[in-house]
């Protein structure tokens, strides 16, 4: 046991790596930009694996040892507890008085009551109350009880480790079999579970594209709810994605709604609402007047209002590359100074507004790039506040021209899109049985005491008949001493009775 909590707090330890250091898995892009900015430290960090440390050789031995720890402490610890449920209770002490909780009864010689009568009602007494009884040397002259209960605590405990290991399998059936995907899915628009059409794609150690089911969904239109009360103006109330699903390429397709923390399953794998946005519709027209781009581009929300960062890259452009990036406004108002802002989450008045660039965007040099960044760092400047053509500022259905000849942006449109998180755990089930069979465990080891009990009785030579009983705690126990004084109120209320029907049954 001392070594598996060892190991424990050296997992826990190992796992703090992970969240200093980017991880190859969450983000391989940010990983890639922090081996460009460390050029010295990135690769001697990459050799010892602290961009992938769920994954590395250091961490899974952690885990692995753990769970071999965990094993061989429950084996001997389940088979030591299956040999003590079988087992009788302990031989009754020589000395009751010396127990931490005792008593004594004395019966005079005109109450008909002996010694084996007085064991022989302790045991029923005991029984009564949840002990395992044994009756020992009840042929003699002084007779006694052995009991004990609480075993279940002790079986608690053994199925709280178990569980423990159950939990470690489960998880690592989920990260070596399962996998997770997330996909932005615009209005219209779909995608087919394929490992090629996710935005980032998470497989497990041991992930097989066999175990994929291939459903698909179309987002047909997203529907969001705001608050118009003037103390909660603008707060979103209800996000509800209609969605067209279809379980396979022969299945036929049903209508689904898709909303927060209610997923739509597909036999184990769960399709999970995390965000939205909108998507300006643009078409980017180059120099020799054709049509670089075009079709929504997503924004990434910054606020409640929707005030969203916009990057749109036109790599086909000639005979310059072009770029452009701003924000959209859903409701665009001015203030005083001139300057746009939003006012509304729904989008009352539209308004994309840019800055645009020329030059090489970086995209042919095989380096992953985030799409929703622009590095203007080797570009040149088209469009500005600080430059004498100023910014480019695009209401719903309009078209800005570029300096220079260089093309033309034109704002065509606005549609919604949703941020779609695809997860398939086979563990999952696994870990919600063992998790709550440990915490049931936990509960049962902290909620019975384990006790022991001993009720002993002698016959004196005068006719006098003792009743000694003594109590034992099996670790620290608060309730043995309100238990001794109803073990102690019983026996008095039981002989009395005895006594009483004794006296009937003379008259």
């Amino acid at each position: 046991m001392k070594t598996a909590l060892q190991l424990l707090l050296l997992l826990a330890v190992a796992a703090v790596p992970g969240s200093l250091f980017p991880q190859r898995q969450a983000n391989p892009a940010v990983v890639t930009k922090y081996l460009q900015d460390n050029p010295d430290l990135g690769p001697w960090l990459d050799r010892v694996q602290l961009f992938d440390v769920y994954s590395s050789v250091w961490f899974s031995a952690i885990y692995l040892l753990l769970f071999v720890s965990l094993v061989g402490c429950v084996t001997p610890r389940a088979i030591h507890h299956a040999k003590a449920l079988r087992s009788r209770p302990p031989r009754t002490p020589r000395r009751l008085a010396r127990m931490p909780q005792h008593g004594t009864i004395e019966l005079g010689p005109d109450t008909g009551i002996t010694a084996t009568t007085a064991v022989e009602a302790g045991a029923r007494i005991l029984r009564r109350r949840r002990y395992r009884i044994d009756l020992r040397d009840a042929d003699t002259e002084t007779p006694s009880v052995a009991a004990e209960r609480g075993y279940i605590k002790e079986t608690g405990n053994v199925l709280f480790h178990t569980a423990l290991i159950g939990v470690l399998v489960s998880v690592a059936v989920g990260g070596m079999f399962g996998y997770r995907g997330q996909k932005l899915v615009i209005e219209d628009e779909g995608f087919t579970n394929t490992e090629l059409g996710y935005d980032s794609f998470f497989p497990g150690t041991s992930f097989s594209a066999d175990s994929m089911i291939p459903f698909s969904v179309t987002l047909n239109d997203f529907d969001v709810t705001f608050d118009r009360n003037p103390d909660s103006y603008g707060n979103p109330i209800d996000f509800a994605a209609d969605m067209t699903v279809q379980d396979g390429p022969s299945a036929s397709s049903r209508d689904e709604i898709l909303r927060v923390n209610e997923p739509i399953g597909f036999s184990g794998t769960n399709v999970y609402l995390i965000g939205n946005g909108y998507a300006p519709v643009v078409t980017v027209r180059d120099g020799d007047g054709n049509i670089a781009l075009q079709g929504p581009i997503p924004s990434l929300p910054n606020d409640a209002t929707y005030n969203s960062t916009v990057v749109i890259k036109a790599p086909d452009a000639r005979p310059d590359q072009l770029g452009f990036v701003g924000f959209f406004l859903p409701t665009a108002m001015v203030d005083e100074n001139g300057a746009a802002f939003g006012s509304d989450p729904d989008p009352m008045n539209p308004q994309l507004n840019l800055n645009s660039y020329y030059g090489d965007l970086g995209l042919d040099s095989g380096v992953p790039v985030n799409v929703y960044e622009l590095d203007t760092a080797g570009l040149t400047q088209l469009n500005g506040r600080n430059l004498p053509d100023g910014g480019i500022v695009l209401s719903a259905r309009s078209t800005h021209e570029l300096p220079e000849g260089k093309g033309s942006i034109s704002f065509d449109g606005l549609k919604r899109y949703v941020a779609l998180d695809v997860v398939y755990d086979p563990g999952k089930l696994g870990a919600l049985v063992f998790t709550t069979a440990a915490l049931l465990g936990l509960i049962t080891t902290l909620m019975v005491s384990r006790r022991r009990a001993w009720i002993r009785a002698k016959t004196l030579p005068d006719g006098r008949t003792t009743v000694e009983y003594g109590l034992l705690a099996r670790g620290e126990d608060h309730g043995l001493a309100g238990e001794a004084l109803k073990i102690g109120r019983a026996l008095t209320e039981q002989f009395s009775d005895e006594i009483d029907r004794s006296r009937k049954a003379t008259s």
